[in-house]
């Protein structure tokens, strides 16, 4: 039992609009449409309300604002990208372009489970979300849901869109070419490319950007290593490069991060140094691998923070009522110089 010595605690009533307008000398409707800027009245009592609720700390109720605005003032974002690799840093940017709108943003996962993926979009719009942005763990697969002809606008991000939808993705051939334009203004002359499987589309694009960076600047071209996304492969591949008959590479570019840090661990096995005999760039600039790798690695950041910002900025545009065209937007990419290039090599 608490004893009769303890002080009772006194919780205050929270301020409501009805306050606000008795502060303020003016009636609640006139309270509720100065809050919400709408109504005609003069500029010193739309104010001198505004100021009276800022005072008193008046907070709209939520619920009475979203039936107001026929609004919920929340954005569905769905994914099957498990691990959040490519996903969160999305999140991060479709955040910071609605947090100053007062959206806010949940995420589920509908791993690649159609049903899942069809309750998660049933129950964003039960809850009337303001529209849905869909992305994935790569930008040539659908999600294993419908999203065509919802009564809530759709943005595609990083997955591959509907037919006449709006979509954004990186550009990925320019990243590439990003990476081996560098290489050649450090005066590598025998770059190689080490990349992931061949059912991926950015694998086709990238290669493609490879040879004509190559061609551009008079260098061979050699093709292309294809296997997985891991560092297994990276280590792999460079038995492939150096064990044959052909000039050894004096830089690699490699199509994700864990390939570079396989390929970076097997020349140092070798006695290469990295960058003095090899130069290395990789692809994501995953920066817990990137940073960790020794050398840190160099690599291709396809600004994903950037892409999510304008996905939402997008459908909060389509929200409010203005037309988009629909097509899909590429994204310049970035690349992050770190130690794993080296200087400009003399001669």
């Amino acid at each position: 039992m608490p004893s009769d010595d303890l002080p009772v605690p006194v919780f205050s009533k929270p301020v409501t609009l009805r306050d606000v307008a008795a502060q303020a000398r003016v009636s609640v409707a006139t309270a509720s449409k100065a809050l919400n800027d709408q109504g005609r009245m003069t500029a010193e009592t739309r104010e001198r309300i505004r100021e009276t609720a800022r005072r008193l700390g008046f907070r709209p109720n939520s619920l009475a604002q979203s039936l107001l605005r026929r609004r919920s003032f929340t954005v569905g974002l769905l994914t099957n990208d498990t691990y959040g690799r490519f996903s969160l840093p999305l999140m991060s940017g479709i955040s910071d372009a609605l947090v100053d709108n007062g959206v806010s943003v949940f995420l589920c996962n509908v791993e690649e489970d159609p049903r899942l993926g069809q309750m998660h979009v049933d129950a964003m719009l039960d809850k009337r979300v303001d529209g849905i942005i869909a992305t994935g763990k790569r930008i040539d697969r659908h999600l294993p849901v419908d999203l065509s002809n919802l009564r809530v606008p759709v943005i595609y991000a990083f997955t591959q869109p509907d037919p006449d939808a709006i979509a954004f993705v990186s550009d990925d051939a320019e990243g590439a070419r990003l990476a081996i334009e560098h290489f050649c203004r450090l005066g590598r002359k025998h770059i190689a490319h080490v990349t992931g499987p061949a059912s991926f589309a950015v694998v086709h694009a990238r290669a493609q950007a490879y040879r004509d960076v190559l061609i551009e600047n008079g260098l061979p071209v050699t093709e292309p290593l294809l296997g997985s996304w891991s560092e297994a492969w990276g280590h792999e591949a460079v038995a492939h490069l150096f064990d044959g008959k052909s000039e050894r590479p004096d830089a690699v570019f490699c199509g994700n991060d864990q390939i570079a840090r396989g390929v970076i661990d097997a020349l140092r096995e070798r006695g290469l140094s990295v960058p003095g005999d090899v130069g290395v760039i990789g692809f994501d600039n995953w920066e817990i691998v990137a940073e960790a790798t020794r050398p840190p690695l160099t690599s291709v950041d396809m600004n994903l923070v950037a892409l999510g910002r304008e996905a939402g900025l997008t459908l909060l545009s389509l929200v409010g009522g203005k037309p988009a065209a629909p097509g899909i937007r590429k994204l310049p990419c970035r690349l992050v110089v770190r130690q794993s290039c080296g200087h400009p090599l003399d001669g």
